[in-house]
Formats: structure tokens, sequence, C-alpha cells
């Protein structure tokens, strides 16, 4: 990783990404590196489309605004259309494979993955809200940031009590994903 690695994940409220952000926030400053997280979302609490980034830097991180994502999460078409044109030439593109990729896309150098995210979420963990941490999963299994400890640490961080077996469940289906 350079000194600046920018994640953007995308979809729409209340599918998790804002908090999938914060995960992968904390497992860089568990693993002693820094990270700047940022959020925003439409007026619509759930329903409307959201972003969430995430900063990761070696060195202090001086500048808190993506400007061209190493990495883009989609979970919703409309998030797909809006942010796929502004990412790093050798960018990591995961989206859900219930989107399609626009036509006009320019994809040169550019890795893109097209995994089941939402199905499996609702199909073999059973829960839909788990699709947040299957990503989470299948981020970092693709862009190889943290230790596994250190990120199963940062969803421990972050989710309900009584719901660790199943977040480590849908942590682990988004790796397998990614495989």
């Amino acid at each position: 990783m350079n000194n600046r690695y920018e994640i953007r994940l995308t979809g729409s409220g209340g599918q998790g990404v804002i908090m999938a952000s914060v995960i992968l926030a904390e497992a860089a400053i568990i693993q002693g590196k820094n990270a700047i997280q940022s959020q925003a979302y439409g007026p619509e609490a759930r329903g409307g489309t959201s972003k969430a980034e995430t900063i990761i830097g070696e060195n202090e991180l001086w500048y808190s605004k993506v400007n061209r994502p190493h990495f883009l999460l989609a979970l919703t078409q409309e998030a797909l259309d809006k942010y796929l044109g502004d990412t790093a030439d050798d960018a990591i593109i995961l989206i859900d494979s219930s989107l399609h990729m626009p036509e006009n896309a320019e994809l040169a150098g550019k890795k893109v993955y097209s995994l089941p995210i939402l199905k499996t979420a609702r199909e073999e963990i059973g829960k839909p809200m788990t699709a947040n941490i299957v990503a989470v999963g299948a981020i970092n299994k693709l862009a190889g940031l943290f230790t596994e400890e250190a990120l199963q640490a940062a969803v421990m961080r972050h989710i309900p009590r009584g719901t660790e077996d199943l977040n480590m469940r849908a942590l682990a289906a988004g790796e397998a994903l990614a495989n």
C-alpha cells in the first residue's frame, strides 16, 4: 500500500456502508496505520443513496477527501452509475452481482469483481442486514489491507452484543466469495 489508500463504499441507506467504512478505518488503526473516515447520504435515512469513505495511510493524513478511490464498492445500480467514473486508473471495483456494468464504462487497467454480496447475506447468512460485513470480508480479501485478527477485532467493536457468531459467519462468507 502506498502512503494513501482511498476506499469508497456506496449503496443505499440501510445497507450498512457507513458502518463498513467505520470498520475498515478501525482495522487500520488496530494495525497501527492512520485512517480517516467520512460519510454522506441523501435526505432519506433509509433507501436514499449513501456513500462512505475511508482513507488509510502509513504516515499522517492531511487531506480528508477521497479524490480517486483505489477501491470502489457499489451495492446499488444508482451508486455504481454515479461513482464509477472517478476511480483510480488501477482501481479495484467490487459490485454486487445483481448490478450491470455500464456499457460506456472505462475499465482499462481496473480489476472488476461481481460477487453476490446481497444474496449471500440474505440466503447463506439468513440476515440481509449482514451484507455490509460480507462486503468487508470480500474487500479485505481482494485488497489485502489487514490481518484477519485486526479485521475481526474491528468488526467485534462495532456490532451489537449477541450477534458475534452471525457477523463472524458473514465476514468469513465475504472472504470466501473473494477467493
